[in-house]
């Protein structure tokens, strides 16, 4: 971990050099030698693109950073009273490598309730070649990110979802009441659906001065990209989605079913490893041993916060398992760890799943604006959400559903329009991008969006889970996308010699 003065350092000569490479041609002559020195005016680094200015600055998350150039853009709160209440949004633009093409690329983040120039940096790698013949625009959706963010924060003023440890309805309904009291007289929280959304991107898009965008939806992003292809086609040029949520589908009422088959999936690959299977039994047996001993009561835990290094006391409980599991199945490279913390827990020791859970919990909530979620969720899904009896039999249960119907009953929010459901269909050129294990929106569900589109391509990753534009060759085929336009005639024979991840079999990793 880097100590704090050599982080400023880092953040110092970042800034330094993005204003160095800015307008380098900008600085002022020296003096001649014996005249007086002339007044210093101050370099102006900005740049202009369409009607918006933009300044240097950098994008950072974690350890990753980007220089890019950041800017404003003032809608109406409510579209459709233009002349009232205006709110801000915050745009990045990360120019072209090479000469650029007249249609930019808008990366769409997930969540919903992500923010997008928080979340690119962690995916950059993945638009490397994309961006030598176009400019990246990063736009935060409404309520994330810095563009009037909707963040629900609990009683200690921290970010989080709901400050009740035993997640109950009545907790969750009472934080939503808190948090939506928060914004009272401040903001109207029923502005922040996905519709009121595709138009602040079209306003971005028109004061950029471009005729058509090329879009790429990550995960939730994906219901985002195909609203703006139904009401913009004429605006749109390419689509990409990587995870995608079909618009006909509910978000949130397959979570239980999906995770369960993802995990099916991922477990069987132990089945398959000689050294796993004898070393770690059946994953599921073990998971079904833990959760069973979870079911009596918690289990009293030491464990050392993965950040701070801190010695803590908790409770590790069935929550807690639900939650990191399902996490940790969104990227098969770190699903590979479950057998075997499984298998540990079972032997008593629960402290590096506590240490896990806890890590991954507080960054989900930091990424998270759990308000512009539920405004979102509250008016387009949970409408439709039912209790599935069999999710009660399932690793998440039916607490997911239950958490979303309460807080939602309190949640100001509008109702969607009555098209929303209406699949993406037409012309457009789509590549649909899934993930074989993906717990969250599985291949099936691309299978559904692309029977509507006639000039798209579904190319499922082997072995990969929630977002697989960084995986392989991916990037590649995404550039070559973007240069065709032509989803159906994309040779995609590199992506097919992905591997699996093989399992952690010990805790210095899998057999040699």
């Amino acid at each position: 971990m880097q100590d704090k003065p050599k982080k400023w350092l880092n953040a110092a000569v970042l800034l330094l050099v993005a204003a160095w490479l800015a307008k380098p041609y900008l600085m002022p002559d020296k003096p001649e030698a014996g005249k007086p020195k002339a007044a210093v005016n101050k370099v102006d680094n900005s740049r202009l693109l369409g009607s918006i200015r933009f300044t240097p600055c950098t994008l950072a998350k974690g350890t990753d950073s980007l220089m890019a150039y950041c800017g404003t853009l003032q809608v109406p709160e409510n579209h459709d009273a233009p002349d009232g209440r205006k709110i801000t949004l915050a745009i990045s633009w990360l120019p072209a490598s090479g000469e650029a093409e007249p249609d930019p690329i808008f990366m769409l983040a997930g969540g919903p309730g992500q923010a997008a120039r928080g979340s690119f940096p962690m995916v950059s790698g993945a638009f490397t070649e994309a961006r030598r013949k176009r400019h990246i625009i990063l736009l935060d959706q409404r309520g994330t990110g810095d563009s009037s963010p909707l963040k629900c924060v609990n009683e200690k003023g921290e970010s989080a979802v709901v400050d009740d440890e035993d997640y109950t309805t009545d907790a969750a309904t009472s934080f939503a009441k808190r948090c939506a009291a928060q914004f009272e007289g401040k903001v109207d929280v029923a502005q922040f659906s996905s519709s009121d959304a595709i138009r602040d991107l079209d306003a971005a898009r028109k004061a950029l001065g471009a005729e058509q965008i090329n879009l790429i939806g990550i995960s939730y992003g994906t219901r985002m990209a195909q609203l703006y292809g139904k009401r913009y086609p004429q605006h749109t040029r390419t689509i990409t989605i990587d995870g995608i949520a079909p618009l006909e589908s509910v978000l949130g009422q397959d979570h239980a079913k999906n995770l369960e088959s993802s995990l099916d999936l991922q477990f069987a690959q132990c089945a398959k490893d000689k050294a796993c299977r004898e070393k770690l039994g059946d994953p599921r047996a073990q998971l079904n041993t833990l959760l069973a001993t979870l079911a009596k009561s918690p289990v009293p835990v030491r464990y050392r916060d993965a950040i701070t290094g801190e010695w803590k006391d908790g409770q590790f409980s069935s929550g807690h398992l639900a939650v990191l599991t399902r996490l940790l199945a969104y990227q098969p490279q770190a699903a590979s760890l479950l057998p075997l913390q499984f298998a540990e827990a079972n032997q008593g020791r629960v402290d590096t799943l506590m240490a896990l859970s806890e890590m991954m919990t507080r960054d989900i909530s930091d990424q998270i604006m759990h308000g512009m979620q539920l405004s979102v969720m509250c008016g387009e899904d949970v409408p439709d959400l039912v209790v599935d009896p069999e999710d009660s039999t399932r690793l998440l249960g039916t607490g997911l559903v239950e958490l979303m119907k309460a807080q939602c009953g309190v949640w100001p929010h509008k109702t969607r329009p009555a098209d929303f459901r209406t699949p993406l269909q037409g012309d457009l050129p789509v590549l649909i991008l899934s993930g074989e294990f993906d717990p969250v929106t599985p291949p099936r569900y691309g299978d559904m969006v692309a029977k509507h589109l006639p000039n798209s391509k579904h190319i499922i990753a082997k072995g990969q889970g929630h977002n697989v534009l960084p995986v392989g060759c991916m990037p590649r085929l995404f550039a070559k996308f973007l240069e065709s336009a032509d989803a159906k005639n994309l040779d995609d024979a590199c992506i097919k010699t992905l591997t699996y991840a093989p399992m952690f079999t010990g805790l210095n990793g899998w057999e040699p």
